[in-house]
């Protein structure tokens, strides 16, 4: 009963602790669509395949959002035809290279300011080298949801000469919510939207109406495989005792694979997870808190359904251990340099 009440207890606070930056995330990505110009945010997009990565990975000091709110912002990227570079940077980023997660770091970490930096320079170099590696993809189609590659796919055609401009807006909402070859429309009338995005850009009362139903698809979308997330990773916090992951963190090898083990497992939101990395400071390495500090906000537990809806299985594995691996390695070579 115990373990039942605690593993409840820790389901709730995930999902309070998330929804938040999940709402967030939602309201940046409604903006994004319907209140910048895609074509204006392309043309400013680097072409250069190290530029673009790196742009992508620094656009979340614009998009303060953490690893809750960054998969809607990523998604809506990508239907908007930004490179995969920009797109998988930002995803993989935006959570830590923030002004809200720097500061709180900041705050946590004030006696070691190095833990600061480098938390924040780790993740450029990790979300950078990552970005560039799935942009040498030529079509990254296959890897992502047929939902989304649908959406992808409609935005496309609808560019085409002679075709009428149809709003992505219009096919959202497509993960849980419709089966193959169904689509879910918005509740604004969708020939009077239809008939004024095609002939001219929507009054500023027809995009937010536009906004908030977009946010309400996203929401009851992303918030269903959140709350399936939150629930697996209490119910992993409770079946295996932090002690057992704690109690291999004695060398600068098993205490940085212990810290990443724990980052993946709890789960904890980027804007926070500093506070929690800061209890461990006496007692592990340098090296294992900034492993716990970079990996966790890109690939976490909970955060692997909200992957889902644009990933599939096999592109989460590849960002997992991709992420891992350099991780480990910059992390490493910090505990050696330390020692």
């Amino acid at each position: 009963m115990t373990q039942l009440n605690n593993g409840i207890t820790l389901f709730f606070s995930l999902l309070v602790e998330a929804m938040p930056f999940l709402l967030l995330g939602v309201i940046f990505s409604s903006a994004l669509l319907l209140f910048v110009d895609e074509q204006k945010l392309l043309g400013m997009i680097p072409k250069n395949v190290v530029l673009a990565a790196l742009a992508g990975s620094l656009i979340g000091f614009m998009f303060p959002v953490c690893e809750c709110g960054n998969v809607p912002v990523a998604r809506r990227l990508l239907t908007k035809g930004a490179p995969t570079a920009v797109a998988i940077g930002f995803l993989l980023a935006a959570p830590t290279v923030n002004p809200i997660v720097f500061w709180a770091t900041w705050i946590a970490f004030r006696e070691q300011p190095e833990i600061v930096f480098l938390r924040v320079g780790f993740t450029l170099i990790i979300a950078t080298t990552i970005a560039i590696i799935f942009s040498t993809q030529a079509d990254l189609r296959p890897f992502l949801q047929e939902s989304l590659t649908r959406v992808m796919g409609d935005s496309a055609a609808a560019t085409e000469p002679g075709e009428p401009l149809v709003s992505p807006l219009l096919s959202s909402g497509t993960f849980l919510m419709q089966s193959q070859g169904q689509v879910l429309q918005l509740s604004a009338p969708a020939a009077t939207v239809m008939a004024q995005v095609a002939t001219a850009p929507p009054s500023l009362s027809i995009r937010l109406r536009m906004m908030m139903d977009n946010m309400v698809l996203e929401l009851r979308e992303l918030g269903a495989v959140l709350v399936i997330g939150s629930a697996i990773a209490a119910f992993v916090q409770v079946a295996i005792p932090r002690e057992v992951i704690l109690g291999l963190g004695q060398g600068p090898v098993t205490s940085i694979l212990a810290m990443m083990a724990l980052a993946w497992v709890v789960s904890i939101c980027s804007t926070v997870d500093s506070f929690f990395a800061l209890s461990f400071a006496s007692t592990f390495t340098s090296g294992a808190l900034l492993a716990f500090l970079v990996f966790g906000p890109m690939i976490d537990l909970k955060n692997i359904s909200l992957l889902l809806t644009v990933f599939k299985g096999r592109a989460i594995l590849y960002l997992f251990v991709l992420a891992a691996q350099l991780t480990f390695l910059l992390t490493l070579v910090m505990n050696l340099y330390a020692g």
